[in-house]
């Protein structure tokens, strides 16, 4: 009874903490942190790796790599390492030898070039004659490598002849893998081209539009005086026999000529023409000769108007007269001296084109017809190309208005709608069955 009014009036003792319920435990703050004190250790001046109670690191053979290694764990890269070794020494080898193939080229055929043309290589006219003699002693100048198997040269500067293109395909000799295996393969597929070394040159006439391509200051060309250098637009070529069919495979202007024997020329060589009397006006002693002198070196010579590839657009078949040769590069710098004399006469042979190659009505009325026969076959297939583009337009906008009409009826008149169209298409497979 004491306690009960005790505790009524005012006997009651501080109450303790609260207690913290296990549902709110989550809430309760964190103690704070106290930061320790690193004035001591930094005072003492004692590293940590010498204080006691620290265990230093042990120093061992992981860190001798020559100790925990030994010959056995390159085995792999021993095995590999010859390879590697080879590939890069043929690389070099193979780089170097295309680059004195195409010196020695140049060796060769720079005085032929620089005789007949004003600009020889890429560094612009040759101003007096000791750079025509430092070209003639170093001809890297003449020639430019595109790639570690093709290097070309440039000429210009020469009456009927607006500029010549050179162009030296050599082996990849640098790859050993596609090298042996053009090899290989062309050996036992006659289909593969085995790697060959070979020049190519194409000279393009003017062809009576030296306004047009020569630069003149100011561009005033009303005073400029050129001799007339336009010639019949004509395919005339002499092929080596061993060449022929790939010749004739490779170059479109060449399906349009027919193959003739001719008797002035070696048994190994034939001509391949659009008229005989093309060429008895053409054929001269000295090709003859130098086509003789060339031998096996020698593949093909043709003048052309019409372009390598066939011609998908009419605008392709514009006539775009040149003369190309194509001769193997010798095995040694002295065979150079068989096919000179015809790389001379291709380069001289515009010339010849300007003075003597302009035929009579007829033969040029059978020459014309020819590519006005492959001109109308292009208009006719671009005329159905039209046609049926013409065509599927109409049935796109047939398409989308009969989507139009569909998507303004309801439901029942696009049941009547459709059930009329497949009447319509049954009557007509009707008509056709009956008319069969």
């Amino acid at each position: 009874m004491a306690g009960m009014f005790k505790n009524m009036f005012g006997g009651s003792q501080p109450s303790g903490s609260a207690k913290v319920e296990d549902d709110f435990a989550d809430f309760v703050k964190a103690p704070e942190p106290s930061p320790a004190s690193i004035i001591a250790a930094v005072s003492s001046g004692v590293p940590a790796s010498s204080t006691p109670g620290v265990s230093a690191v042990p120093y061992t053979k992981w860190y001798r790599v020559w100790e925990r290694t030994s010959p056995k764990d390159f085995l792999q890269e021993a095995m590999v390492m010859p390879f590697i070794l080879l590939i890069v020494v043929f690389h070099l080898w193979g780089t170097r030898k295309n680059r004195r193939k195409a010196r020695e080229w140049a060796q060769a055929h720079a005085p032929s070039l620089q005789n007949e043309f004003a600009v020889v290589g890429f560094n612009g006219i040759q101003r007096s004659e000791d750079e025509a003699t430092a070209v003639l002693s170093s001809p890297d100048s003449i020639i430019k490598e595109k790639s570690p198997q093709e290097f070309v040269s440039y000429a210009t500067g020469r009456q009927n002849v607006a500029f010549v293109d050179v162009s030296i395909k050599l082996p990849k000799r640098y790859n050993p893998i596609t090298y042996w295996m053009d090899v290989v393969f062309g050996f036992f597929f006659e289909s593969w081209t085995s790697p060959t070394e070979t020049y190519e040159a194409i000279a393009y006439t003017f062809d009576g539009k030296e306004k047009d391509v020569v630069p003149v200051p100011a561009k005033d060309t009303s005073s400029l005086k050129v001799n007339n250098s336009t010639y019949d637009g004509f395919i005339w070529a002499i092929v080596h026999k061993n060449h022929m069919r790939q010749f004739r495979q490779d170059r479109y202007d060449a399906s349009m000529t027919f193959t003739k024997e001719n008797p002035k020329l070696p048994p190994w060589v034939t001509v391949m023409t659009e008229s005989a009397e093309i060429t008895e006006t053409l054929l001269t002693s000295e090709l003859v000769q130098a086509v003789e002198k060339a031998g096996d070196n020698f593949k093909y010579l043709i003048v052309t108007d019409q372009p390598v590839d066939k011609p998908l657009k009419i605008e392709e078949t514009v006539p775009r007269k040149r003369v190309h040769i194509c001769l193997s590069l010798p095995s040694s710098t002295s065979g150079y001296a068989s096919s000179i004399p015809l790389f001379n006469q291709f380069l001289r042979f515009a010339d010849r084109l300007v003075a003597v190659a302009h035929f009579r009505a007829e033969v040029m009325r059978k020459v014309r017809h020819a590519r006005e026969e492959e001109i109308k076959k292009l208009r006719r297939a671009d005329e159905e190309e039209k046609a049926e583009e013409r065509k599927l337009a109409a049935e796109k906008i047939k398409k989308e208005e009969r989507e139009r009409i569909l998507r303004g009826m309801n439901a029942e008149e696009q049941r009547k709608f459709l059930e009329r169209e497949r009447e319509r298409g049954q009557k007509r497979s009707m008509k056709k069955y009956t008319k069969r």
